[in-house]
């Protein structure tokens, strides 16, 4: 690899020594003394050491000896993405997706898990409102919110808790603790205005950067999905001399589409909704066949 991999903010990072490994396939091996650099060089060397059809077992793998199985993913996610300028090639782009519909798949597993145990254990201190079929604690969701990456993700799940508690037949109002649906609202502010901030950071980066002529974003007159979507063609699906059209990391075509374009209606584009829909697990995302705009056809 010719260039440093990026790392991602591991806090724990479990290794072994070269003659004290268990199990040589899976375990990640470092001789001397363990750095995140070295930490996120091994696994992304383990990465392309496996085949495609052992990454599921490896995730599982790490999953199970980390002491916090969902950081440690979101993390190894992270990972990955930042080093996607490694998987460009044909077979990189295909293991490349693979990874990432694995890391989706296992996040479920591992939300539903937390989700059972965090039912059985919250104590009664922490139910802001309990009804007949239900109890409302906002300290679970916080919890089933830090197993989500994508901040559209978690303002889905806080609308449907906020407008189930404003459905539901309360029996019982915790008077200790905010409202379980003004805590919810708050949330999401809170998201929104991070992305907000975001946004003109990164807008404020672009323009300290940019000593070229100003030039003034250009409004899409289509969906923002479908817009996105063609730079996922032209990323992911089309290839020329076994290359890809546009070489580019997903951070890359997310910074290149929120700073020249505008949605349909002249506002910004969020860059965690161009992040979604880039995801090649996130196919549910992108434009039904009949309203995808065929690139393949043009070039």
């Amino acid at each position: 690899m010719g260039q440093q991999i990026q790392t991602a903010s591991f806090v724990e990072m479990i290794v072994v020594k070269p003659d004290q490994t268990s199990n040589s396939v899976f375990d990640i091996v470092i001789e001397g003394e363990v750095t995140l650099q070295k930490y996120c060089e091994a696994i992304i060397a383990k990465i392309f050491d496996l085949t495609r059809c052992q990454f599921a077992d490896f995730i599982d793998y790490q999953t199970n000896i980390s002491n916090d199985s969902a950081h440690w993913l979101c993390n190894f996610e992270k990972l990955i993405e930042n080093n996607e300028i490694f998987f460009t090639s044909i077979k990189g782009s295909i293991r490349f997706n693979k990874i990432c519909a694995i890391i989706d798949e296992k996040r479920i597993e591992l939300r539903s898990k937390r989700v059972k145990v965090s039912k059985c254990k919250i104590p009664k201190s922490l139910i802001n409102a309990e009804s007949k079929f239900r109890d409302f604690s906002f300290s679970q969701i916080s919890k089933e919110l830090d197993l989500l990456v994508c901040d559209s993700e978690k303002i889905i799940l806080l609308t449907k808790e906020k407008f189930e508690y404003q459905k539901a037949n309360i029996k019982f109002i915790n008077q200790k603790l905010p409202f379980y649906d003004e805590q919810c609202t708050k949330e999401i502010e809170q998201i929104y205005a991070l992305q907000k901030l975001e946004a003109t950071l990164v807008k404020t980066k672009t323009e300290d950067n940019n000593d070229q002529i100003p030039s003034k974003k250009l409004k899409f007159n289509g969906n923002v999905n479908q817009l996105v979507d063609v730079f996922y063609q032209l990323n992911r699906e089309l290839f020329i001399d076994g290359k890809s059209y546009i070489d580019g990391t997903t951070n890359e075509i997310v910074a290149l589409i929120v700073n020249s374009f505008l949605d349909k209606d002249g506002n910004e584009i969020s860059p965690q909704t161009v992040e979604t829909i880039l995801k090649p697990s996130r196919s549910d995302k992108r434009p039904k066949p009949h309203k995808r705009l065929d690139i393949d056809k043009l070039l």
